[in-house]
């Protein structure tokens, strides 16, 4: 556990932030040091939720981040976001990550789902289902987990999700497989990404529906073991759909509009970053209190003086700032229909982002020496959750290569054929 009082801000000393920004970065570091990291230890150690930190966010209001502020959130925008959930993240990176899957499920349905086309009928129908879904998050304290992953190329955006929904009277009727479910434990709500079946007709990623789930719904199973190498405290089990129904208000997103949305507002694949840019501002953190003596339970020798040390240090910092600067830049841009430059920049930042946290804590450890890899300390942690990272779908370190030197190279509709 960190006991320096001045470590660097997530975003830097010197980046402006807003009034509303600033009061929740505030409200986060302190939550984060006094909270989070004095239990992340355990929570790891045990791949165990973390329950207790959700309801310390709870009573701060956390939850309903991007609620709008009219349906009686916080009203805070996809910078903000990630701001407040990488600051999370440098104190306890399960629970950013897991922050992310409830937070996102408010932001695409809010937010975001604001910059999309719909008819007068869907956009009525969407502030009916918006109403239900936020006010469970704010009056219930709800929390609502966005399982995706299924083993195939659904989730890079490649095929139409396997899991299924079948029109049913007044709703629908879900069957298939949702893997790495985050939050599998604790959901209240789970919203599932599913691809509507159609009689004679195959299945379509235009046709992807977007319902949310209740977690004690008949036919609706949790199964599988959680032992992986690291963000073990996510408790990321599968989740098993039989002929599950759900009402027509589960909608999270009008019919056809998530389509829209992961063509027109990429950024939204990109609200994993921010857990990883806590992770290596954090192993930045440790390396420069350990040099300096300020770790607690490791002695009061300082190992600073050493030109070696100092130099890698110095190694990291670049490294950071290099990471932190495309990081702002890239939550800045995020908009709908962004031009070329942008979308390449944002898978950009999610690779480096992604390779950097790893490379941080890489060099964290092998600066700070052996005793740095004693599970008491939080370094080692940090290098087991940084290298979950990159292989997060829907943008895996591989994916944002691929799409990076295909889209610098090909106009859209432009084939050597």
């Amino acid at each position: 556990m960190l006991v320096t009082d001045h470590p660097m801000p997530i975003c830097g000393d010197d980046y402006p932030l807003t009034v509303k920004q600033r009061a929740l970065m505030t409200l986060v570091h302190r939550l984060g040091r006094e909270s989070f990291a004095p239990r992340a230890t355990q929570l790891d150690r045990d791949a165990q939720f973390p329950f207790a930190n959700y309801a310390d966010m709870r009573r701060a209001g956390l939850l309903g981040l991007c609620v709008p502020e009219s349906h009686g959130g916080h009203g805070a925008d996809y910078a903000t976001y990630a701001l407040v959930s990488a600051e999370i993240g440098r104190y306890c990176g399960a629970t950013a990550l897991t922050f992310n899957m409830h937070v996102c499920t408010t932001l695409w349905s809010g937010l975001l789902s604001e910059d999309l086309d719909m008819s007068d009928e869907q956009r009525a129908s969407h502030q009916s289902c918006q109403h239900l879904h936020f006010d469970r998050v704010i009056r219930e304290g709800a929390i609502y987990a966005q399982p995706f992953s299924e083993g195939g190329a659904a989730a890079a955006g490649a095929a139409p999700f396997g899991t299924t929904a079948v029109r049913a009277e007044g709703g629908w009727r879900i069957s298939g497989k949702k893997i790495f479910a985050s939050l599998s434990d604790a959901a209240d709500y789970f919203g599932v990404l599913c691809t509507e079946r159609k009689p004679d007709t195959q299945l379509s990623r235009r046709d992807t529906l977007y319902l949310a789930v209740p977690r004690h719904a008949p036919g609706l199973t949790v199964e599988g073991t959680w032992d992986p190498l690291g963000m073990r405290a996510t408790v990321s089990r599968n989740l098993v759909f039989q002929d599950v129904f759900v009402p027509d208000e589960a909608a999270l997103m009008p019919q056809g509009l998530y389509f829209q949305a992961a063509t027109r507002w990429p950024h939204m694949f990109m609200t994993l970053s921010p857990t990883y840019m806590g992770i290596a501002q954090a192993a930045y953190d440790f390396t420069v209190a350990y040099l300096r003596g300020e770790i607690a339970g490791t002695g009061p020798v300082k190992r600073r003086q050493f030109a070696t040390k100092q130099i890698a240090v110095a190694e990291m910092f670049i490294k950071l700032e290099q990471t932190r600067n495309l990081f702002l830049r890239a939550i800045e841009d995020a908009r709908v229909d962004p031009s070329k430059s942008t979308r390449l920049r944002a898978y950009a930042a999610q690779y480096t982002i992604m390779e950097n946290a790893q490379d941080l804590a890489r060099l964290a450890i092998r600066t700070c020496g052996g005793q740095s890899m004693l599970k008491s300390l939080p370094l080692e942690r940090l290098y087991r959750d940084a290298r979950c990272g990159s292989l997060m779908l829907p943008w895996t370190a591989e994916l944002c290569m691929d799409r990076i030197g295909r889209e610098a190279l090909y106009e859209p509709g432009e084939t050597d054929a």
